[in-house]
């Protein structure tokens, strides 16, 4: 990769930097992999800093007329944290401030398949993951461990003593192997607060950081859409932890594809799960996992100043903005403050028909947004020295150059390196618009945000407009795309491709990229569409909420094949054997159970309630009852007991593990109703003709 664009990549070239820790006052230890493969530590002195709002004797004036005119620096950390609250600003990491006051990244010279990475996995007489596991209680059973190369080792525990030696053993490993990243599913809430927990039982620590030092620990959360999860935030001196939970939690935020977030549901999903039971099978998979979803934090690590580590958790706006501070740092000019939040209208969606439409064709305006805002110049009117534009329009070309070289690339290495870079590179380019309306950005703007998405409307509005006038009949809009049957001259997208040209200006591009048999057009934003090749995609929580239980996402998965394929009679069928199961019982409990993730703490949870600011909830109620440490953020399965299909299902919820095979007690007239209702919704998009109309 080409690091000369600073504004990028930032000035420092360094290369080798795998990891930067902090003494906790003015001294950043800086790791490094050294040509013939070693890492070796330096020590830089630098000197904590913060923009601030007037001057003072131990403060620089920046260029610019921004609220943000003058540098402050301090001698250490501890003074900068006293002098916090003045109006300053100030990033709260001092990794951050030691990478952006040096213009240093990570990673630089160096690909995603250099980077030692070591996988755990553990296991004990009850998986690490259920909130009913004790580490006080369930000694492991055992450690496998294998890392990037193919090495693998496994400890099978069946004593105290055994369990001793092989967490004894796992840190000599780690310290033989020196990875610069360790990986782990469900890593920060079970693998690691388990292994540190027996191993104070043992009264041992686990010094596992490159210069000796224990791991450690910290209370934090993530905000990942609309979900909250608690967790102990793990840290270790020289090394990260990547945990593939949370990266397919990230990965879901788009998708809405994962049915669960285990190891083994993730693991199947992306066509990774290994046979057998074995645990370096499950090792095995997590390393596979973790290089198929964090090879784009690997190059996002070699542009934005975060470690490793802390690139995964911080927003895409957040790390814009720290592009955006570290350039203005870099060029002596101040920054303005962060602006005043206000509301403004979004993306233009739309909805046309209902129902089934054969032959859709789908085209969209190539990065809608960020090709406004550049055509356009609809950029923030505070970025004075016009970072904004120029990192955007690099950006672009960057990725068609990344494309371009994927293509022609002649090693798979060098295919998934360039792959990873243009996915980074999309990603990037399409977090620019979001930015403008980004609350905590020193350089977002929410009247550029508003008139990105009008232009956006207005092109949209005339491409429909165009269409139906050539005879198209147009079905949806969804933010950047339309979907249509094309008019009945119409062999291909040649045929459309000029005329929508023409209605564009400049600089917009329109792409035609899918053709579909046919489309379920149901409600806005929620849609289906069979693949030329017959496979189904479904768009829209009202189609693919995980909110369902799991018979009726199947149900719901199966019905729309039907509906889509013009097979009426057999959603009928399918209804009536669903029930036929049902009342059979003869499902395992896990088709018909409820997983509810909590988004609240507990303590939260109660304070609502006694407030009536909320409803009561079966899976908050269950936790509750269950006396166990649940968190934000973990699972709750549940299933529903009774024989009236009109309970409260509070009330009448039992977890999942409390269902007993041989004295079945699921509320069978509870869970027809639940099918029956959801059939009732889509059972008159599959109309099946009458006994007169059969005669005729």
């Amino acid at each position: 990769m080409d690091f000369a664009n600073i504004a990028l990549f930032g000035e420092n070239p360094q290369e080798g930097i795998v990891a930067v820790d902090f003494d906790g006052e003015a001294t950043a230890r800086v790791f490094v992999r050294a040509p013939d493969g070693t890492t070796r530590g330096e020590e830089h002195a630098f000197q904590p800093f913060a923009w601030s709002p007037g001057g003072a004797e131990d403060a620089t004036p920046l260029a610019g007329g921004h609220p943000l005119g003058w540098l402050r620096e301090f001698p250490n950390w501890k003074a900068l944290t006293a002098a916090r609250g003045e109006g300053a600003f100030s990033f709260s990491d001092p990794v951050q401030q030691f990478l952006t006051r040096t213009g240093r990244t990570l990673f630089k010279g160096m690909t995603f398949e250099s980077l030692r990475r070591l996988q755990i996995h553990i296991e004990t007489t009850r998986p690490p993951d259920s909130p009913h596991s004790d580490p006080e209680r369930d000694p492991l059973a055992a450690i496998a461990l294998t890392d990037a190369t193919g090495w693998e080792e496994q400890f099978a525990i069946t004593s105290p003593a055994e369990e001793r030696v092989a967490l004894e053993r796992l840190g000599s490993v780690i310290t033989e192997r020196d990875p610069d990243v360790i990986e782990g599913h469900n890593l920060f809430r079970a693998t690691l607060p388990y292994l540190a927990a027996r191993a104070r039982h043992h009264k041992l620590r686990l010094r596992w950081g490159r210069d000796g030092s224990p791991v450690t620990s910290r209370p934090s959360r993530l905000q990942i859409a609309e979900k909250t999860i608690q967790y102990p935030r793990a840290g270790v001196r020289g090394r990260h932890f990547v945990d593939t939970y949370v990266l397919a939690q990230y990965y879901d935020v788009g998708t809405r594809e994962l049915e669960g977030f285990s190891l083994a549901e993730v693991a199947a999903h992306f066509g990774l799960a290994e046979a057998g039971t074995d645990p370096l099978a499950r090792a095995r998979e997590v390393r596979a996992l973790a290089a198929s979803l964090s090879a784009s934090y690997f190059v996002q690590a070699q542009i934005f100043p975060y470690n490793y580590q802390d690139v995964i958790v911080r927003g895409n706006a957040t790390k814009i903005d720290a592009l955006f501070l570290r350039e203005y740092l870099r060029r002596g000019h101040s920054v303005p403050g962060t602006p005043e939040s206000r509301a403004f209208e979004g993306g233009y969606t739309d909805i046309f028909f209902t129902g089934v439409a054969p032959d859709v064709w789908h085209c969209d305006v190539a990065s809608l947004y960020p090709s406004v805002m550049l055509r356009f110049g609809l950029l923030p009117e505070n970025d004075t020295l016009g970072v904004f534009g120029g990192l955007l329009g690099d950006l672009r070309k960057f990725r068609v150059e990344a494309k371009r070289r994927m293509r022609v690339a002649e090693t798979e290495i060098e295919r998934r390196h360039f792959s990873a870079l243009q996915n980074t590179f999309k990603i990037l380019i399409n977090s620019f618009y979001g930015y403008l309306g980004f609350a905590q950005g020193h350089f977002a703007d929410y009247a550029a945000a508003a008139a990105v998405t009008a232009k956006g409307r207005e092109l949209l509005r005339a491409m429909v407009e165009w269409l139906e006038g050539a005879g198209a009949r147009v079905i949806e809009i969804d933010t950047d795309g339309i979907y249509f049957q094309p008019p009945a001259n119409a062999k291909d997208a040649a045929d459309l491709d000029a005329g929508l040209r023409a209605v564009l200006p400049d600089g917009i591009e329109v792409e035609f990229d899918e053709r579909y048999a046919a489309m379920f057009s149901y409600k806005a934003k929620n849609y289906a569409l069979l693949g030329l090749d017959g496979r189904i995609t479904l768009k829209g929580a009202a189609l693919k909420s995980r909110g369902m239980e799991p018979f009726l996402r199947e149900y719901l998965q199966l019905a729309v094949g039907h509906i889509l394929r013009d097979e009426p009679a057999a959603v009928t069928a399918l209804r009536d054997r669903f029930e036929a199961a049902i009342r059979q019982r003869a499902w395992p409990i896990s088709r018909l159970a409820k997983t509810e993730s909590l988004q609240d703490s507990l303590a939260a949870y109660q304070k609502k309630i006694a407030a009536s600011s909320r409803n009561r909830s079966a899976a908050f109620e269950l936790a509750l009852a269950s006396g166990r440490d649940y968190q934000a953020g973990d699972a709750v399965t549940y299933y529903v007991t009774g024989t009236k299909k009109k309970i409260v299902a509070y009330e009448a919820a039992r977890l999942v593990e409390m269902w007993r095979a041989d004295a079945r007690d699921e509320n069978v007239e509870y869970y027809v109703a639940k099918l029956n209702e959801l059939h009732a919704k889509f059972a008159p998009f599959a109309p099946e003709p009458s006994p007169q109309g059969m005669l005729l």
